[in-house]
């Protein structure tokens, strides 16, 4: 286990020196300030004392499986309320229900790209995109280090095309020592929180205190009005209580308490449980507005899916508003209560050091734990195409190498990594679906129900579907076997029968997957 580093560097500062230089950052509080802090946010040394921060990153003997699913699913939530949100960006509330009034369970869902800067279907914006920069240099720092995190992102800013105006401002500077802003309150903005989703996952084994000084800092780079830095605190704070399966809504009370004075009663107002978005009138653009329509939306919601349509809704920023409230939605759900229809299509560009860099769902799962401090699990070796073999009423089973191999109008559920394999079909699912007995799936109701789901509505579209995972064994069973079982009502055993006269790789070995279809009841 890689525990945490003594070597906290600079890191070990008080949290009454840490405070006291946040406190400064408010232009309406300088007049009652002392002289001695009444000088440019830039020339205040204290500032620079967390410029670098190493520790371990995530503890694995501390971190179950359903654990590292809800940070899986924080980061990859996030990403997906980004661009799930970013078509109605700047569009009047209502617009996502009125364009979608139910689910599209069908083709590529309800990732339809467009938006102001004409993003592809389910590319996320710049608010990922400088969350992933921040991520990145994050792992590749084994920490914290400023200079790093400012140099990843004014490399991305130069190819990046959009850009918040204060943050784009900032990034104008060769030295986030430097950085100036002619009015601090022109930094209350949403762009500090938007990217901090990550240090959930990267601090996710600190405590408290070090964690909060790590989210304050990144935030002050850019933003100097200490609301930007406690908004993006508050809302990880959540996360990483969520993650750890904790409560919240508690977590972000004890937060609220520990604000400075003068920004206190803003946050509590916009965190208080009987807050609505109707109680507010400002723009989403700013922290308080943004954060508190983010809480509101999972506060108010039951399942991921309806946090970020709730947030998407609420019209404005949409992308910024539906990324918080996703990835905290998501920290709570896991990653497999994020429907497949939204994951699967997610996709981004980074510029970073090493060139462009492209991320898609799969590779937001290695950096998710990469963050964490863990490897992903190495893919068995390939083997010898099998299928796609037909099962009944234009459903197929295959081998990942055999489904590989259909006609790309073909509709494509998948229960393994796919590699880049199904890039050119149109239609297609990848369900995350571990073939582990007890904890390694912590909502298998809900991903078997989703491959039910799209298996279904690919065939109501008239396409062929196949349905596969690496081996074309257990996973593949499990989801054909569902999918049996919901069309005609039979009984796991009778599923079991009828597939294994159907399909020779078929087996049923993975005896949670079993026990769970022998008790589901599919509607």
């Amino acid at each position: 286990m890689r525990r945490l580093r003594s070597v906290i560097g600079s890191l070990a500062i008080t949290r009454s020196v840490v405070a006291y230089v946040f406190d400064s950052m408010t232009d309406h509080s300088l007049p009652s300030l002392p002289p001695r802090l009444r000088r440019p946010f830039h020339a205040d040394p204290t500032r620079h004392a967390l410029a670098h921060s190493t520790f371990a990153l995530g503890s694995v003997e501390r971190l179950d499986h359903p654990t590292r699913q809800r940070a899986l699913g924080c980061l990859v939530g996030g990403a997906v309320g980004d661009a799930l949100g970013a078509p109605f960006e700047f569009q009047p509330s209502g617009l996502y229900s009125e364009t979608f009034p139910s689910p599209v369970h069908g083709g590529i869902g309800e990732m339809i790209g467009g938006g102001t800067f004409g993003w592809a279907p389910g590319e996320f914006t710049d608010d990922t995109q400088m969350a992933l920069a921040l991520a990145c240099s994050v792992v590749e720092s084994f920490g914290y280090d400023a200079d790093h995190v400012w140099g990843s992102w004014r490399t991305w800013r130069r190819r990046a095309s959009d850009v918040g105006i204060t943050t784009s401002h900032a990034l104008s500077f060769d030295d986030w020592r430097e950085v100036e802003h002619q009015r601090i309150e022109s930094t209350m903005a949403n762009g500090a929180l938007m990217r901090s989703f990550p240090l959930a996952l990267a601090t996710i084994s600190l405590d408290d205190d070090i964690a909060r000084d790590v989210v304050l800092h990144q935030a002050s780079l850019t933003h100097h009005h200490p609301a930007a830095g406690w908004g993006a605190w508050i809302a990880v704070s959540a996360m990483r209580e969520s993650i750890r399966g904790g409560d919240p809504w508690s977590t972000i009370d004890r937060e609220v308490s520990l604000v400075p004075d003068e920004l206190r009663e803003e946050f509590s107002s916009v965190l208080s449980p009987t807050w609505t978005p109707a109680h507010d009138n400002r723009s989403n653009g700013n922290v308080w507005t943004c954060l508190g329509q983010a809480v509101w939306a999972v506060r108010q919601s039951t399942t991921y899916e309806e946090a970020v349509v709730a947030a998407i809704d609420l019209g404005g920023d949409t992308d910024t508003v539906a990324c918080v409230a996703g990835a905290l939605a998501g920290a709570i759900h896991g990653i497999q209560r994020i429907p497949s229809r939204w994951t699967t299509y997610l996709h981004g560009h980074v510029e970073l050091a090493t060139g462009r860099r492209t991320f898609t769902h799969a590779d937001l799962l290695v950096l998710g734990h990469e963050l964490l401090g863990l490897s992903l699990p190495d893919q068995a070796p390939g083997e010898s195409p099998a299928g796609p073999m037909h099962v009944g009423d234009g459903v197929h089973a295959a081998n990942l190498l055999g489904a590989a191999t259909v006609p790309t109008h073909w509709g494509v559920v998948s229960l393994c990594r796919t590699e880049d394999f199904f890039g050119a079909h149109e239609a297609r699912r990848q369900i995350y679906v571990v073939d582990k007995e007890g904890d390694r799936n912590a909502a298998l109701d809900i991903a078997v129900c989703d491959a039910v789901r799209s298996i279904e509505a690919f065939r109501r579209e008239g396409r062929p579907v196949v349905v596969h995972c690496h081996g074309g064994r257990s996973r593949t069973g499990l989801a054909l076997k569902a999918w049996r079982m919901a069309r005609t009502g039979c009984s796991e055993r009778d599923a079991h029968i009828w597939l294994k006269e159907r399909w020779p790789l078929y087996a049923d070995y993975n005896r949670t997957f079993v026990d769970y279809l022998r008790q589901a009841r599919f509607d």
